[in-house]
């Protein structure tokens, strides 16, 4: 990377409120706590979020399949729980936050924000009452599935698999939306079904996000949206995060490089504008299976960790997009939304 690009690059995350829509950040620190690790974060990943320019994680408490459904609500609560530990013994790095106006003031304090989202409502099982719960102790963002069933609907599988007969958001799928919204969560249709997807749209009356799915035009797993659901969220004020594990950006390409990767940014600005683009990278490559079981997908995340971040930002420079643009692409776009909803 020459010297221009490179000045280019720090002086936009200078200038950019950074945010990184999903990272399986609590699922990662669960399972490593309780192998008698501390100070995870400290030690794995905040100087690549300081190296990066990262201001917001939006940390996702995710529950393999292995606790379902018994230990679902366990599993979610110790992760909320261990979060707190690394926050007490890494006092004045980061903070949890519930509104933007207070990711803002973190940042303002030099610390990296942390917001909580449910990936899939599996841990509420078919209790609507612990969806407040949950709120209370500062989850702020709802995905409804993973790539799976649950009481609210069905998931996306990431390539073609075994089924039966799919369906969309269930009774208390449709109810979840308007507790969420109600109580003030964003809401996230990355992982559901087709079926499921247009069934939100035909309830939601907020901003939607896609926190980490990319452009099935370019890369054909369900995972991805179709063009038809990209101009539904842009229609409706939201945002889609990129994800930037190659079978995401080119289907069974383990090659998938950052120029890959961009095509997936072009072909949203050119459909729907700057606007709707944001990041949410779903970074995996430094987490390890503890529990060894199930299938493992091939998959590699072309942007290595969140220090990477330059490499990104300078593809989208040498595409000729602006510096304000990038600004919204890396973080403007997510906390215009987040700031609608959660204040």
């Amino acid at each position: 990377m020459d010297k221009k690009i490179l000045d280019q690059v720090a002086d936009i995350h200078r200038r950019a409120f950074t945010v990184d829509a999903h990272f399986d950040l609590t699922y990662e620190v669960a399972n490593r706590r309780e192998r008698g690790q501390k100070k995870i974060i400290e030690k794995s990943y905040l100087q690549d979020f300081r190296t990066g320019g990262l201001d917001l994680i939006v940390s996702a408490i995710f529950i393999h399949n292995f606790f379902l459904p018994e230990m679902g609500l366990r599993r979610a609560l110790d992760q909320i729980s261990y979060l707190h530990e690394e926050i007490e013994e890494t006092p004045g790095e980061f903070r949890l936050c519930r509104t933007a106006t207070e990711a803002r003031a973190a940042r303002s304090a030099g610390e990296i924000g942390l917001f909580l989202s449910l990936e899939g409502a599996d841990p509420l099982q078919n209790d609507i009452q612990l969806l407040r719960i949950f709120y209370e102790l500062g989850v702020r963002g709802l995905g409804l599935v993973w790539s799976r069933r649950n009481y609210a609907g069905d998931g996306a599988f990431f390539k073609q698999t075994r089924e039966g007969h799919k369906g969309g958001l269930t009774p208390f799928g449709l109810e979840l939306i308007e507790k969420a919204e109600a109580l003030g969560m964003f809401i996230d249709v990355s992982h559901i079904n087709d079926e499921g997807f247009w069934d939100v749209m035909s309830v939601a009356t907020k901003p939607l996000i896609a926190s980490h799915s990319n452009c099935r035009a370019l890369a054909g797993t369900m995972r991805n949206l179709s063009d038809e659901q990209i101009a539904a969220i842009a229609k409706g004020g939201g945002v889609i995060g990129m994800n930037s594990v190659n079978q995401f950006i080119r289907a069974g390409d383990t090659n998938a490089t950052i120029d890959n990767f961009i095509d997936h940014v072009d072909h949203i600005v050119h459909r729907v504008g700057i606007a709707h683009v944001g990041i949410g990278f779903d970074l995996c490559d430094s987490f390890k299976d503890f529990l060894q079981v199930g299938k493992s997908l091939d998959s590699r995340d072309v942007i290595k960790t969140h220090a990477g971040l330059g490499e990104f930002t300078a593809g989208l420079i040498r595409r000729g997009y602006k510096d304000g643009e990038i600004i919204a692409i890396l973080g403007g776009n997510f906390m215009r939304v987040y700031a609608e909803i959660l204040g």
